[in-house]
Formats: C-alpha cells, structure tokens, sequence
C-alpha cells in the first residue's frame, strides 16, 4: 500500500499514451517518481494498455531495481532511472514511438521552429541527439541513452527546465517534466509540433524559421515573470 499513489499516478500517465495518438500496441512507457522514497513507478514490460491495471506498475529505484512488483519493469527502465538520478528535480518520463517525431529521429534531423506553437512551449528547434556511439550500444544500452539524451543537451547548452522534450537519433522521443502528466503533456506538444513541421516543409520547403521577436513574445507570455496566458 506503499506505493498505490505513485503506482496510480504512472497508471493514469501511461493510458494518456494511447487515449493520445502517442502509442501503438505496447510502443511506449510512462513513469512516476517519489522523490522522498527514492523510487519510481514504471509500465510493465510487453504489456498492452488495455491490460493494465494500476496495481500492475513496477516500482524500482534509481538504480534500476525492483522494490516492488511481480512483472518484468519496462525494458526503457534503466533510461527513466538515469534522467531521475542526474535531474533531481524532474517527477515524470515518457517515451513513445509517435510516428512525425519518430520520423525526425530516423531522419536524424533537430525539428525546426516554424510557428508560434512551437515557440509557446520551447524557443529552440526540438534538439535530435546523434545516433548512440558504438561502444555505448555494446555496453549498458539502455542505460546509455540516458546519457545520450543529457550528453546531447550538454553539448548544445540547453537546459532540461527550459527544453522537456529530445528526440534521440535513429530512434524516437523522449519527454520529461515536473509530474509524470507534465512529461506526458510534453510528449504531445513534442508530437504535434513534429506534425506540423513536416507539413509546413511540405508546403513550402523553403520556410524561414521564425523570427526571434515572435520566439521571444510567445515563449514569455506563457513562461516569463510576467506571463499572462491563463487564469
């Protein structure tokens, strides 16, 4: 009884996945972390959505142990264990196989900032890390990409606060945020936008990114100290 909140909150974020267009079949998995316990709730392994219960969450610590659980925990645990123990502060992680932001990730290539949309959520293009070094594929995997994702922003000095979404190359989107619904709210404006870019590029190939006044305008309207978007 433990853990029934934290098992209900990854319960509640992981069924958003599909309800959301973000998931097909068992393509994806969501996680809740307790910081005062130092564990996290995370999907079972192979399991499809319409199976799951919350009392099937496994629920793990930051190293990837099971604390509790009678299933095998998500094979994307050891990533959603290294993005908790590196950024202290974040409560959620999903990823997911949405098709437009796993195309860019198989495309390789950062998701430009076209519009507005874009720029209410994030003022850089969505970065798409490089394609995972061979001798992180040979080692720890899974707990490597965890590593690719922070080497990633690292290298281009962004900020995981400001960001909370990454494709990773050759792969597909991860998301984060302050609670697991945040991460999940993450996942889709990461998937919309990545829609509507590739459409825009469709339209007119040569579309200018936009331009830093509207970047500025509608990132600090939402974010800013003086934010006035919502109640």
């Amino acid at each position: 009884m433990g853990y029934k909140t934290l098992k209900e909150e990854a319960y509640e974020a992981n069924m958003q996945l599909p309800s959301l267009g973000l998931v097909l079949f068992t393509f994806g998995n969501a996680s809740a972390v307790d910081r005062y316990k130092g564990v996290f709730a995370i999907k079972p392994s192979g399991v499809p959505y319409v199976d799951l219960e919350p009392g099937d969450m496994v629920i793990c610590d930051f190293d990837s142990k099971i604390v509790e659980g009678k299933m095998r925990p998500s094979s994307d645990t050891k990533t959603h264990a290294v993005l908790y123990k590196e950024w202290s502060d974040i409560g959620g992680v999903v990823h997911t196989h949405s098709t437009y932001g796993t195309a860019w990730a198989q495309a390789i290539k950062d998701i430009p900032i076209f519009g507005t949309t874009h720029a209410d959520h994030l003022v850089v293009d969505i970065p798409c890390a490089s394609p995972m070094k061979d001798e992180y594929i040979q080692g720890n995997y899974e707990h490597m990409t965890g590593y690719q994702i922070i080497d990633c922003l690292n290298e281009r000095d962004l900020d995981y606060h400001e960001i909370g979404m990454i494709l990773v190359g050759s792969h597909a989107p991860f998301s984060w945020g302050k609670t697991a619904a945040e991460a999940v709210y993450h996942s889709a404006i990461c998937e919309e936008v990545a829609k509507m870019a590739f459409l825009t590029q469709q339209i007119n190939p040569n579309t200018p990114t936009l331009k830093d006044a509207l970047k500025k305008k509608h990132y600090e309207r939402k974010h800013g100290k003086d934010a006035y978007y919502g109640q």
